[in-house]
């Protein structure tokens, strides 16, 4: 990961602006620089992964033009070529070089070409004015806000802008920003035109894509590890990446000591794919001491988020301190495409699609964020080889009908795409998996209810949780983190638009808790 902002006018106050970009130091150790155009700054913390050397810096600089990013560019190489046979010189291995020559040759035509998890913030020279962008999906973070004078900034974390702006949202994902409106250039979970791939096509695709899709992250200058659950979701990405993969990959688990569901699983996976595997164990106490910092590092008072965040960033944590690996792939957004348990209750296959559609565009704000958040923290990069563009397109084109879980088991079209492949055997393949914040062990969410309640009366509860009007507390536990995130994010609740739920309003899913533990279908997931 980088760290990425942009004042785009004049700097109110410089001394502030520096304090809040330096509170995501974190995401860029590696070098810092900052650029005054003569109308703007931008600031820039790297993290080396692509083009390793001094000349990959940034602000990237061409003709009096400057451009940060926070981002992977797929395929970049070939777009590099073109833009040499037009008569563009590079400097560096990087990337994100080639940015300012495709603005220059395709203005904001550009971001509809890349395929990429990107935030970036241009300046063109020519007219003096900013340009901002942010990825179809919104893997890689981008926020925003005005100062007092009206002055637009971006920076990569809200935690950047505390301070210097009085509301703070998060970049649209799929937009650009120009001349003060922010457009959208893609809407990737739209659909177009329904599918009429049947199930053993549409199959054989989503192997072929997704196998395409770990195989393009796997390009690194900066060692790569994974992040392995011992679910079906990291475990494909880890099968897949070991058959691509000269040497043994290393792949990282994290349970809690007591009862880990999820350990023998990853370890089984690990044997079968002949990883260079290590086990992380975290205990009761540091879950609870580690909570809020979880919540200030992730900017979110959201349950889900929280509790699947404590594993990943205790296991991100452990990868940072005693290794050197740079860059982790995950197993994140198989659910929204595919399937949740609670997705099992959808009325019909309308409504099976518009719930992924909702997941999808919301997924900035939940498992996206939480991944981003818990690996850049500890100077690492984040790749999703599930949101990989094409994939996304060509899953949510798919009839909801095949998608639905009519087979009596979830997931099924991703199931059986590797049936019979020899990527993972069937006890993995075919097994129900628990939710990552349950299969780190029950204990640990039960721990957190259990501080939580030590926290407040239930005369407390019920007069602290009506101060907030949006995103009202619902439990202890809600009311716990909400007001640990308003210590460090005041007023700022709206940069979420509310607790991710099951959809209450189907028949199953009117429940209290946003853990699949608390649904009827749960069944022997997770044992």
């Amino acid at each position: 990961m980088c760290s990425i902002i942009s004042y785009c006018g004049t700097v109110a106050d410089e001394a502030a602006f520096k304090e809040g970009f330096a509170r995501t130091l974190s995401r860029g150790p590696d070098n810092s620089r900052i650029v005054d155009t003569g109308k703007g700054i931008l600031g820039f913390h790297r993290l080396s992964i692509m083009g390793l050397t001094g000349a990959g810096m940034q602000p990237f600089e061409l003709d009096g033009s400057y451009a940060v990013c926070n981002g992977e560019l797929y395929g970049f190489a070939a777009e590099r070529e073109r833009l040499r046979e037009k008569g563009y010189t590079f400097q560096s291995d990087s990337d994100c070089e080639i940015l300012l020559p495709m603005y220059r040759e395709y203005g904001v035509e550009m971001f509809k070409k890349l395929d990429a998890e990107f935030a970036c913030v241009l300046f063109d020279g020519k007219t003096g004015e900013f340009i901002a962008a942010r990825d179809p999906i919104g893997i890689r973070p981008l926020y925003y806000g005005y100062d007092k004078a009206g002055v637009i900034l971006f920076a990569s974390e809200p935690k950047n802008l505390v301070g210097l702006c009085k509301r703070i949202l998060p970049f649209p994902p799929g937009y650009f920003y120009k001349s003060g409106d922010f457009i959208r250039y893609t809407d990737i979970a739209a659909v177009e035109a329904v599918s009429s791939d049947g199930v053993e096509q549409a199959c054989k695709n989503i192997r072929e894509k997704l196998v395409k899709g770990v195989e393009k992250r796997l390009v690194s200058d900066a060692k790569v590890g994974f992040l392995l659950s011992g679910g079906l979701d990291s475990s494909l990405v880890c099968a897949i990446a070991a058959k691509k993969s000269e040497t043994p990959i290393r792949t990282f688990a994290i349970g809690m000591s007591e009862d880990a569901i999820d350990l023998k699983y990853a370890r089984q996976v690990a044997e079968h794919i002949g990883a260079d595997h290590t086990e992380i164990y975290m205990t009761a106490d540091d879950v609870v001491s580690s909570l809020e910092d979880v919540i200030r590092l992730l900017g979110t008072y959201d349950i889900t988020t929280i509790r699947a965040s404590m594993g990943m960033y205790l296991v991100c944590k452990a990868i940072h301190e005693t290794t050197d690996v740079r860059v982790l792939l995950t197993g994140e957004i198989s659910d929204e495409l595919f399937g949740y348990k609670y997705t099992d209750f959808a009325p019909d296959a309308a409504a099976f699609q518009a719930e992924a559609e909702k997941r999808v565009r919301e997924l900035h704000m939940y498992d996206v964020l939480r991944a981003d958040r818990c690996i850049s923290v500890n100077s690492l990069e984040a790749r999703v080889p599930f949101g990989d563009l094409d994939l996304v397109r060509y899953v949510m084109a798919l009839s909801p009908d095949i998608k639905m879980n009519r087979y009596g088991k979830g997931k099924y079209l991703l199931r059986h795409a590797f049936e019979g492949t020899g990527y993972l055997p069937d006890e993995i393949l075919w097994r129900e998996k628990a939710a990552f914040s349950d299969a780190v062990g029950h204990s640990m969410v039960d721990d957190l209810k259990a501080y939580a309640e030590q926290q407040y009366t239930d005369e407390e509860f019920e007069q602290k949780r009506k101060r907030y009007d949006h995103a009202r507390p619902f439990t202890k536990e809600s009311l716990l983190y909400r007001e640990i995130f308003e210590k460090y994010y005041p007023g700022q609740s709206e940069m979420i638009v509310d607790f991710w739920m099951p959809n209450r309003s189907w028949k199953g899913c009117d429940v209290d808790d946003p853990s699949a533990r608390v649904l009827s279908n749960y069944g022997d997931s997770g044992k």
